[in-house]
């Protein structure tokens, strides 16, 4: 039921990170993976990081997502070329850190044009092959902004609520042909990402960035970071056939520090 041998699958934003844990992940259960990303060189380089134990070959498609009509000419190429797609992992980095009260309406409209128009793109590209195949899982890695909103993630919070709404209406209307679509929301996890806003908030606070790390650990029940290849792992279960009956959900994957706030 974990196996997804015979599938194909797009990862998006999966050369560094949660988006390269998923990569990973798919392709260890079986899967044909996409890699989507800008960067050339590292696409290359992950590329060739990914298991084919099930006999499988990978592709890499390099992409900027702050053109959402080339993503979707690329990706149409790419299944005109490939085959059909069922699954799809969007995960697109984060926008830039900073109070609500400050940010200019271009980066409102950059945010919802790289996360929710470049998600509906690919799901209408991809969506042919999925009702052909009978089985697609589309999975959107969130964040725990969409249940409590993250102070000085502004422009974030609002984006990856819009996320979070517009893959529970998809999953509705998408539910009756064997296709699911589920958030993963994952809480502080250990990347590049997460450093950066350590950083920016020891700056902002004029605390040191070991206090910042410190105070979010010891917010987490579990008392440590998460690990990207944790928040792969509920995106695997998800993408796979186990999952089936789960469909319009968001998963915390946060240590419980939600549920103990």
């Amino acid at each position: 039921m974990d196996d997804l041998a015979g599938k194909r699958a797009i990862a998006c934003g999966s050369t560094s990170g949660i988006g390269h844990a998923c990569a990973m992940e798919l392709a260890q259960r079986g899967a044909a993976v996409t890699l989507v990303a800008r960067n050339k060189e590292a696409l290359a380089r992950v590329r060739a990081e990914l298991p084919t134990d099930s006999g499988q070959s990978h592709d890499a498609v390099s992409v900027d997502f702050s053109d959402p009509e080339a993503v979707r000419q690329a990706t149409a190429d790419h299944v005109k070329s490939k085959g059909p797609v069922q699954i799809l992992v969007n995960n697109t980095g984060g926008p830039p850190s900073g109070p609500i009260v400050d940010a200019t309406p271009e980066a409102f409209r950059s945010a919802y044009s790289n996360h929710v128009v470049c998600n509906q793109l690919l799901m209408q590209t991809l969506l042919p092959g999925m009702k052909e195949s009978g089985y697609g899982r589309i999975v959107n890695i969130i964040s725990t902004s969409v249940f409590q909103p993250i102070k000085g993630l502004g422009v974030s919070n609002t984006t990856r609520a819009a996320v979070a709404n517009w893959a529970r209406t998809v999953a509705s209307e998408l539910g009756q042909f064997g296709i699911t679509v589920n958030n993963v929301l994952p809480g502080y996890t250990d990347t590049e990402r997460l450093k950066s806003l350590i950083s920016k908030k020891a700056e902002r606070t004029g605390v040191t960035e070991e206090q910042v790390l410190k105070e979010w650990i010891n917010s987490i029940p579990v008392g440590r970071l998460g690990a990207p290849t944790e928040i792969a792992a509920a995106v695997g279960f998800l993408a796979s056939p186990a999952a089936s009956y789960v469909n319009g959900v968001s998963l915390l994957v946060d240590g419980g520090r939600l549920a103990a706030n």
